[in-house]
């Protein structure tokens, strides 16, 4: 038996919850996946996956036994690594996690030049506005926006910042009035991004001067874009980045409230991070993404500066 082979099925089967799905992933035949892992857990003397006709579950030696497994293969995929990137060449795979809008619409049109830039790079990227395990779901690097987790065993290096404005449709201000003040907002409908408590304060600032607004409305949402369209359509005063609004701000399709101060919500701030861990410090492949975010030209980046790393 293939003992690395093994685990690499035994593990992502169970990240997968199930054996098609691991299969899928590994590009194997599902029976291939199964008949190995009946051998591992002959080989051992224990049931290390409960299986039903409905799912598959992890017995309690099979957790125990993921844990070293998963350690083993990490060292391996890190040894490798390390390896492939000793040359000045980025190689191999490098998995991305981006927020949703922010990366279709900042990211994406650019990732074909970085893989013309590194032919021998390799992009797996995902898009949630979710935080994600970096370890747990194999991330190299992550970029975030506003105030990233902070955790002792990531490395959290500001790559940028970019401004949010309080915005409004002329046709919503024609119908509801314009507030004059921060204060005001609180007789508004105010559309907020979802994380954390319902509750939700958008912070202003003007030289020394900060105002903690409480804001509600009817709606929230955990997309940037399903915002965006409903500030466009007139329904109720969103807070949304400079990348996601320059173009409307000054085609006159969104007016900009309070552009003296500059506002977040509750305490996050206005920077773009990479998030990643200790073990990809020195990676070219890493190094390599990096440094293309910052050659990306164009007016959606009119407000990042990259920072040395």
């Amino acid at each position: 038996m293939d003992k690395l082979l093994a685990l690499q099925m035994f593990v992502e089967t169970v990240d997968a919850r199930g054996f098609s799905a691991a299969a899928r992933r590994l590009d194997l035949a599902t029976s291939s996946v199964t008949r190995t892992i009946d051998g591992l857990e002959t080989e051992l003397g224990a049931v290390l996956l409960n299986r039903s006709t409905r799912q598959v579950t992890v017995s309690e030696a099979g957790a125990a036994y993921y844990q070293r497994a998963r350690k083993i293969l990490d060292a391996v995929s890190e040894a490798d690594a390390m390896i492939a990137d000793r040359g000045d060449t980025p190689v191999g795979q490098l998995r991305v996690s981006l927020p949703v809008a922010f990366g279709r619409r900042c990211i994406a049109p650019f990732l074909g030049r970085l893989l013309t830039m590194h032919p021998k790079l390799e992009l797996d990227v995902t898009m949630t506005d979710e935080i994600v395990d970096l370890l747990g779901e194999r991330i190299d690097v992550s970029i975030r926006l506003g105030s990233a987790a902070s955790y002792d065993d990531v490395i959290a290096r500001q790559i940028g910042t970019f401004r949010r404005y309080v915005v409004a449709s002329p046709t919503y201000l024609q119908q509801h009035g314009s507030p004059e003040s921060p204060m005001d907002l609180t007789a508004h409908a105010c559309l907020r991004f979802s994380f954390g408590s319902n509750a939700q304060v958008w912070t202003f600032k003007r030289g020394e001067e900060e105002l903690q607004v409480p804001v509600s409305g009817r709606l929230r949402a955990n997309n940037m874009e399903m915002l965006y369209e409903l500030v466009m359509s007139d329904s109720g005063i969103g807070l949304l980045p400079d990348w996601l609004v320059d173009a409307d701000i000054h085609a006159g399709r969104l007016t900009v409230l309070f552009d003296h101060w500059t506002v977040n919500p509750n305490r996050a701030t206005s920077a773009v991070t990479a998030l990643y861990l200790p073990s990809q410090r020195g990676s070219r492949r890493v190094s390599a993404f990096l440094d293309f975010l910052a050659q990306i030209p164009g007016p959606m980046y009119r407000a990042m500066r990259v920072m040395p790393g």
